[in-house]
């Protein structure tokens, strides 16, 4: 007997949906950029972005050069919170220091709310 596997689509389809609905709500400016969280099955990204210029101001992720080495053994909670806290010093760096959150369409749970809560720890306001 073979097992029926549920299809993706509806999945995708939801969260399309959801991504929508927060990105007709948050966009980032030249005061306050947009903070917007991507994760995959491995990582997690993370970019400040300005929306009216349409630039990256600063990016930091788990496969990044200068972090991929200390985060392959990590967690998946933990190296979002590394990463939380890297883009909050990449921030810094360039003087920002209020930026809009932007969950992507994923619910603010897990390595989501991990990554957000480390980037206000290291200053970041949002």
């Amino acid at each position: 007997m073979a097992i029926k596997r549920k299809s993706a689509a509806p999945r995708l389809a939801s969260l399309l949906k959801r991504k929508a609905r927060v990105r007709g709500t948050v966009s980032g400016s030249q005061e306050r950029p947009r903070l917007s969280v991507f994760r995959s099955g491995k990582n997690m990204y993370a970019q400040v972005i300005d929306d009216v210029a349409g630039v990256t101001l600063a990016a930091a992720s788990t496969v990044a050069k200068g972090s991929r080495g200390e985060l392959k053994d990590l967690k998946p909670t933990d190296a979002a919170k590394r990463v939380g806290t890297l883009i909050a010093q990449a921030c810094k760096a360039k003087n920002i220091d209020k930026v809009a959150f932007d969950r992507n369409g994923y619910i603010y749970h897990g390595r989501v709310k991990v990554l957000a809560d480390a980037a206000r720890e290291a200053g970041l306001n949002f």
